[in-house]
């Protein structure tokens, strides 16, 4: 008898073919579909792994122990299997298209028919994961080993259906390194305009997903030539032509500047550095002025941190987010005056919630300006120097300890606290005795008042 303690986890390939097996053994088709089959044939192990089948719903739901409709009326049910969610679909045509997203209706089809129905040539592809066999009918395989995202059929037709596609297209040629097929690219810059018809929420998962696969700047070029980012971020678009000081950033406008930082932005980094980095100079355009010969942009952290929460907002993120995306727009030249800080201002402000993020940005920006990470450099010694736990130590007095010295309550008490944390940060004071015997020569006249 195996013993489960030492049974290896099973992988989520092997759960798919199991699926796949126990599917044929009673008698129907079923294959791998769509993007992992893309993947398989690029080399690249999928993140999950899609089932069609021309088992109908109830059938799929008979044959697995744990299974969740999520799409039953389309013909879509979840099965989990070895701890792996394995999408289980059957085979399916569209009848038309009245929202931009969902059909009225869907009938049972081929595989054939399946694979018309779907939006790109290279995630229309089956494989039988038993033999290797590839069917495609839509000729993916060719655009794969070319590299090109081309719709299925007409590329107008797959963007009434789902406007959303249109982003997808763009993500697929980043993230890949693909070119969009022009008769593609045409039909995405003809209905452009209407991307916003769709919910919001969907809109945002796909501009976060193209900030965060890895080739950001080649996304964001291709959402600019396509018109879709006058759309969506139209505060983008609109730092192109916003000049700045040649001294501190030789790279060009704010739009040039912004790409060449989204260039150095690591696959995966979190969502709120993501937007952080692309938002970061929002407002320069609202705030650019001269004095004298040197161009300026007083006010633009404090004014585009709004505006970057705004279209947080407008992207359905989360609280989290949008409330770190602020701070990052808000803080991002801080650490330029972080050599003359106080000593425990400099610790409060190494200690903040969101220092990696907002030193991480600070390192992006100028490696996409003028290269000076003097000011980083300082903050990164600064924090190994001092030690993450000697950053923001534990308090030496309470407000009960104030109290018990006769102070009374009120906001005083918070006042003396942060007087007595200045001087302990500033290494002034080491000791809760010490503390208390400051407190109470220094505000001799108020204890008891």
């Amino acid at each position: 008898m195996t013993d489960p303690a030492t049974t290896p986890p099973l992988s989520a390939e092997a759960a798919a073919r199991q699926i796949v097996e126990r599917l044929r053994d009673h008698g129907y088709q079923a294959l791998f579909a769509g993007g992992c089959v893309r993947d398989r044939l690029r080399g690249c192990k999928p993140t999950d792994y899609d089932i069609a089948t021309d088992a109908e719903p109830e059938a799929v739901e008979q044959l697995f122990e744990r299974t969740v409709p999520v799409g039953a009326s389309f013909g879509v049910v979840l099965v989990l299997l070895g701890g792996h969610p394995v999408e289980v679909a059957r085979f399916r045509a569209d009848e038309d298209y009245v929202d931009g997203r969902h059909p009225v209706g869907v009938r049972p089809a081929s595989a054939e028919e399946d694979a018309q129905r779907r939006d790109f040539t290279i995630n229309g592809m089956f494989q039988d994961p038993i033999s290797g066999r590839i069917d495609d009918y839509v000729g993916g395989r060719a655009d794969l080993e070319a590299g090109i995202v081309r719709a299925i059929g007409e590329p107008r037709e797959r963007f009434a259906e789902d406007r959303l596609r249109m982003l997808r297209a763009v993500r697929f040629a980043a993230r890949f390194g693909f070119e969009i097929d022009p008769e593609t690219m045409r039909a995405i810059t003809e209905y452009a305009p209407q991307l916003t018809a769709i919910a919001w929420e969907r809109i945002g998962e796909e501009i976060v997903r193209i900030l965060r696969d890895g080739n950001a700047r080649r996304g964001f070029e291709l959402l600019d030539e396509s018109g879709l980012l006058e759309v969506v971020l139209p505060e983008v678009a609109a730092m192109h032509g916003v000049e700045q000081s040649p001294e501190h950033h030789p790279e060009g406008d704010v739009f040039e500047h912004t790409m060449r930082l989204l260039a150095n932005l690591e696959k995966g980094v979190s969502e709120s550095l993501a937007l952080g980095a692309l938002l970061h100079d929002v407002a320069k355009r609202d705030c650019r002025g001269r004095k004298g010969d040197r161009i300026t942009f007083y006010g633009h952290c404090e004014i585009g941190a709004d505006k970057a929460v705004e279209i947080c907002h407008r992207l359905r993120r989360s609280r989290e987010v949008w409330e770190e995306v602020g701070y990052l727009v808000r803080n991002h030249l801080r650490h330029v005056s972080a050599p003359e800080m106080r000593r425990s201002t400099l610790r409060r402000f190494l200690s903040e919630d969101g220092i990696d993020n907002l030193l991480a940005l600070a390192r992006l920006d100028a490696l996409a300006s003028n290269g000076d990470l003097t000011t980083y450099d300082f903050c990164i010694a600064k924090r190994e120097e001092i030690g993450t736990e000697q950053l923001r130590p534990a308090p030496l007095l309470s407000g009960r300890d104030l109290l018990d010295l006769g102070w009374s309550p009120g906001p005083r008490i918070g006042e003396v606290l942060r007087e007595v944390e200045d001087r302990q940060l500033e290494g002034e004071l080491g000791s809760k005795e010490a503390a208390l015997a400051w407190v109470r020569e220094t505000f001799a006249a108020e204890i008891g008042g």
